[in-house]
């Protein structure tokens, strides 16, 4: 596990991105295609920002994502489509595939769908964030350790709906739907490479969860101290709980 911490968001971005694009380009270059893992929320703006900038060519690449909110439209301000194709897809070359959550369809059709497709794309680089109760992708704590399932139906806590209104995503609480397809913790461990982008003050005590407790699935993202090449990208606030 390495952690590089910058002063800010936008230098955290920055690093991030550079360092994903780095992986993604000896990818191609090694395999003559990557395959992508792509996070969504305000804690991902910096880094996919850089990321659009790099000189990549995206016509080799193909794309999944963490997760979307079940029987969400993607005409809403939350929906984790519209942030993607909104601030990557509609600002890079077209890429080789796109696959995206669609949670207004059947949601175990959907997590069969997109597990056969990921299953036939060993994903390269995964770009992911965490929650500030801790999860990874939607899966809330206790998060599932034991599925091998690569997509699954989740039930999102408190904490979690509380976080996306507090980013300002959904007008109060009780409008953030109670469920969502999310990419499970399993499918994110066979990631060759994680970067894990979390800036900010709001998830100072669930990184140091993350990297200080024992790994637990009250911790979900404290599985990532086994990932063999995973790095945490933090600012100063962020990192300030850290011993």
């Amino acid at each position: 596990m390495k952690v590089i911490r910058s002063q800010d968001p936008k230098a955290l971005g920055a690093i991030a991105g550079k360092a994903a694009a780095d992986l993604i380009r000896d990818t191609i270059r090694e395999k003559g295609t990557a395959n992508i893992i792509l996070a969504t929320g305000t804690s991902q703006f910096d880094t996919i920002n850089q990321l659009i900038q790099e000189d990549i060519d995206w016509s080799k690449v193909n794309m999944f994502h963490l997760d979307e909110y079940i029987a969400l439209p993607e005409t809403h301000p939350a929906s984790f489509r519209k942030y993607l194709k909104e601030r990557f897809l509609e600002k890079v070359a077209p890429l080789k595939n796109a696959y995206l959550v669609n949670g207004e369809t059947d949601p175990e059709t959907e997590c069969s769908r997109l597990g056969k497709l990921i299953q036939d794309h060993p994903i390269d680089v995964a770009l992911v964030g965490i929650g500030e109760n801790g999860h990874l992708a939607f899966n809330d704590p206790p998060a599932d350790f034991d599925t091998t399932q690569p997509y699954l139906v989740v039930a999102l806590d408190a904490a979690c709906r509380r976080q996306q209104m507090n980013e300002g995503w959904f007008a109060s609480e009780e409008e953030v739907p109670g469920k969502a397809i999310s990419m499970s913790v399993h499918q994110i461990m066979l990631s060759k490479h994680i970067i894990c982008s979390v800036p900010g003050i709001r998830k100072a005590t669930a990184v140091k969860n993350s990297l200080e407790q024992p790994v637990s699935n009250l911790y979900p993202a404290s599985i990532l101290q086994q990932h063999t090449d995973c790095v945490f990208y933090l600012d100063e606030e962020s990192a300030s709980a850290l011993s």
